[in-house]
């Protein structure tokens, strides 16, 4: 039996999500399906039959469209035929080395393609809440000890994160000249820290680095073992944006604005720890320090402050970095062992939420 509720809200509710095709986005729209969603997805196709949407065979549970952000009026007809209730907009060119080798089309997609997403927002009058997901990277990266709060200041080194914090900005005018204005819509832009999980399979991300060199038989290489990330499970932040859709479609005023969702201090870890710990999980592999590209600067320290989603929204991560690292690696250990995607993402989903209550 799928179904199962983190509540009942979306049961019925016509909900938008762009980027459905993604690693994030194929877990959101499992979830909002498993609780009775009116799901449309907006994305580029999938590119490998071993993509996350492809195993879990969505194409079936949600009406799919393959399409471009930077395609405005598929995206605008899309909206006028739907009439969604809910956005999420997810989709993304979300890799920051990828974002050195092609900045153009890291900034077209992740700043014109977000004010394509605002425009057909503002145009279609059925949305009565939009969640907005930029980067934890948005912030203007101090290398300081303790975690971003949501009005410190945004700004990025590399083109990846300069795209996060000039899509906040965006946002933030669309807030000011549009959406304050309007009283029966609720607009959040959320951050979220480095995410992990089962069916991801990215390049250059490291997750889905580990496996692949497991896999192998080759040892996982990494650039900067010291750096640290604050890592939480796909379903962490998740959860967060489940929340906060219905908080603003039922109080758009109360709860607009920016939203942090990170783990707990505990879970910001080293790149190496992070590593260490998936060989230790899955029981075979070794790691091997590689050589730095200086030329691609990466952030070394890196951490969210989440007291306004814990005190706001009552919020709270529920997986610290042990229990986050066993659910990513025993999701590709069924995999290989033959066990159905869609099942071993289920029982996920189900896991997270038995611990949440």
């Amino acid at each position: 039996m799928e179904k199962m509720v983190m509540n009942q809200f979306y049961q019925g509710k016509r909900v938008l999500l762009t980027g459905d095709t993604g690693f994030k986005g194929s877990w959101l729209a499992l979830w909002l399906h498993a609780m009775g969603a009116n799901v449309l997805g907006y994305a580029l196709a999938p590119t490998s039959k071993d993509d996350h949407f492809n195993l879990l065979n969505l194409a079936n549970d949600i009406e799919h469209i393959d399409g471009n952000l930077l395609d405005s009026q598929l995206l605008n007809d899309v909206f006028e035929r739907f009439q969604p209730e809910i956005v999420f907009h997810l989709a993304a060119q979300a890799l920051v080395r990828l974002s050195y080798d092609d900045p153009k089309t890291t900034f077209d997609t992740n700043v014109s393609g977000s004010v394509n997403v605002l425009e057909a927002v503002r145009k279609t009058k059925s949305v009565k809440s939009l969640i907005y997901v930029t980067s934890d990277k948005c912030y203007k990266n101090n290398e300081w000890i303790w975690g971003y709060r949501e009005n410190d200041a945004l700004g990025g080194h590399d083109p990846y994160s300069a795209s996060k914090a000039a899509a906040e900005l965006v946002f933030s005018s669309y807030i000011d000249s549009f959406f304050s204005k309007n009283e029966s819509i609720g607009v959040a832009s959320v951050r979220a820290g480095n995410v992990i999980g089962g069916g991801d399979w990215a390049l250059d991300r490291i997750i889905p680095d580990c496996i692949r060199s497991i896999s192998r038989n080759i040892p996982i290489e990494i650039r900067s073992p010291n750096s640290t990330r604050p890592w939480q499970h796909v379903l962490e932040p998740l959860s967060g944006y489940l929340f906060l859709g219905q908080r603003l479609y039922e109080s758009p005023k109360e709860f607009s604005g920016a939203w942090n969702f990170g783990p707990e201090f505990g879970s910001v870890k080293t790149v190496l720890q992070l590593v260490e710990s998936c060989i230790q999980v899955y029981g075979s592999g070794e790691v091997i320090v590689g050589k730095t590209d200086g030329s691609k600067h990466e952030a070394g320290l890196l951490h969210l402050n989440c007291e306004k989603a814990k005190h706001g929204l009552a919020w709270h991560p529920v997986w610290g970095f042990e229990q986050t690292v066993f659910q990513t690696i025993s999701w590709y250990k069924d995999f290989k062992n033959g066990v159905n995607p869609r099942e071993i993402s289920m029982n996920h989903i189900h896991n997270y939420l038995a611990n949440k209550r």
